[in-house]
């Protein structure tokens, strides 16, 4: 399970280390595509994998449905960690996530989440007024 959060920066040559309590779980190989609120979504294979299979379960008849699976799969890519457990992330995705140098990697149970600094204070801030509203959302839905 990857939990917590971590900063770090984007180095010269577009790589991102992994914190080192994460790197067992990825060592097999990683997935690394766009995420939503235009973070970055990290699976290990086997998280991607069964990830996947949920979006493969969407109806693809419906336009939706397509969409999701476009922006998931087509921003995709695989990759290995290196001997130094980083990880280079391609310029369509740091583009996407408007990485330039800070980022905050955040562990949301089965993936990893990369932002930039920027973007993950403004996100983070925006929620923290809506927790409580939230949970009590989820309670009212059976959670």
């Amino acid at each position: 399970m990857f939990l917590g959060e971590h900063r770090h920066t984007l180095d010269d040559k577009s790589r991102v280390t992994i914190p080192a309590k994460y790197r067992k779980a990825l060592e097999d190989g990683l997935v690394v595509t766009k995420g939503f609120e235009n973070c970055l979504f990290v699976f290990s294979k086997t998280g991607w994998l069964e990830f996947s299979e949920q979006i493969r379960q969407l109806r693809t008849l419906r336009k939706d449905a397509r969409t999701l699976s476009r922006f998931l799969f087509g921003g995709a890519c695989e990759d290995d960690l290196d001997k130094s457990g980083r990880v280079v992330v391609p310029q369509s995705l740091r583009q996407w996530a408007s990485i330039k140098k800070e980022i905050i990697v955040i562990g949301v149970s089965s993936r990893l989440e990369i932002w930039s600094k920027e973007k993950w204070e403004k996100v983070e801030k925006e929620a923290a007024s809506s927790y409580s509203e939230i949970a009590e959302e989820l309670a009212d839905l059976g959670f």
